[in-house]
């Protein structure tokens, strides 16, 4: 794995259990990252995000996805509030937790060079959904472990 890719994959590393720990008061252990080979979520919630180079040249996603259990008891702790299903509330935190590494990672890809702004999340829910990346590009994966179970950090750039 070169140094680029290495750094990149420390900003995000370092925005998830930043921002989990400030948010949701929960401690994510990061795993072995990989590249990714297949659309499939390892999960049953998922926020995407996309970003792009102010002059175009180039372009990104990055996904968050949880399983049911790690959902819901992160954003139980984000929120003081035990949730017990998948609902409006708890695909809303998704997208904001997503928002919110994804601009963290952002601003640490700056001090690499890489410029990019943020679009609006959106959330997928549901067991064996697909997540489509912008680009044919390697997928970075990186997961976590929190003890409220496992969440995966994918991201991909063209």
């Amino acid at each position: 794995m070169n140094d680029a890719i290495k750094g990149i994959i420390a900003q995000f590393v370092e925005a998830t259990t930043s921002v989990l720990k400030t948010m949701a008061m929960t401690d994510a252990k990061v795993g072995t990252p990989f590249v990714k080979q297949h659309a499939g979520a390892q999960g049953d919630v998922t926020g995407v995000i996309g970003f792009s180079n102010p002059k175009g040249k180039s372009r990104g996603t990055m996904s968050l996805t949880f399983t049911t259990a790690s959902a819901l008891g992160i954003v139980g702790a984000m929120l003081y509030e035990e949730q017990s299903e998948i609902n409006d509330v708890v695909t809303d935190a998704v997208g904001e937790l997503t928002n919110m590494i994804s601009g963290q990672a952002r601003k640490g890809l700056v001090g690499m060079g890489m410029i990019f702004e943020g679009a609006i999340p959106s959330v997928i829910t549901g067991a064996g959904h697909t997540i489509r990346h912008v680009s044919t590009s390697a997928i970075l994966a990186i997961p976590f472990e929190t003890q409220h179970g496992a969440l995966m950090v994918e991201v991909c750039f063209s």
